[in-house]
């Protein structure tokens, strides 16, 4: 087998806009169910996790809206690109973050899809949405630490 496939964790697509737009408390991890077609798409990139949202029910976490791009070289049956995938997790899990998205503002979004030992996981966060004046200084925070950076690289240049 391929050496990178049996250790460690080769992440393929993060969803950035999620901590934006979320603060984020619980973090889980869950296996998913795929089609052969769809863990090739997956090995070559072609996953979009922007508009991705997961949700319980009847007992079993979906994700819905994930984007995988249809693998070139498929046979005769294609997958559905954006159909509602099954998440793999344990009962006591599912009723944890049951419990936490029952309460007032809180979803469940997809964080990054990664490969471990060979098995496709998404990493899950419950998360609340961010007011926009909390994006604003979000915003603004990660501008001050970027001039400071910039400010402090300029003077290691000149020697000072």
């Amino acid at each position: 087998m391929n050496e990178r496939k049996q250790s460690g964790e080769h992440v393929i697509a993060r969803n950035r806009a999620a901590t934006f737009h979320y603060e984020l408390s619980d973090r889980y991890e869950a296996g998913i169910v795929l089609r052969g077609s769809e863990v090739k798409s997956l090995r070559e990139g072609r996953v979009h996790l922007t508009d991705a949202y997961a949700v319980v029910e009847r007992g079993e976490v979906w994700l819905r809206n994930m984007h995988i791009a249809s693998f070139l070289h498929a046979r005769a049956f294609p997958h559905d690109e954006r159909s509602a995938r099954k998440l793999l997790l344990h009962a006591s899990e599912i009723r944890q973050i049951e419990r936490a998205i029952m309460r007032e503002g809180y979803t469940l979004v997809p964080l990054d899809l990664h490969f471990r030992n060979g098995h496709v996981k998404v990493a899950l966060g419950v998360g609340r949405g961010k007011k926009v004046h909390d994006k604003r200084a979000a915003i603004a925070e990660r501008t001050e630490e970027r001039e400071a950076l910039q400010e402090l690289r300029a003077r290691q240049r000149r020697g000072g």
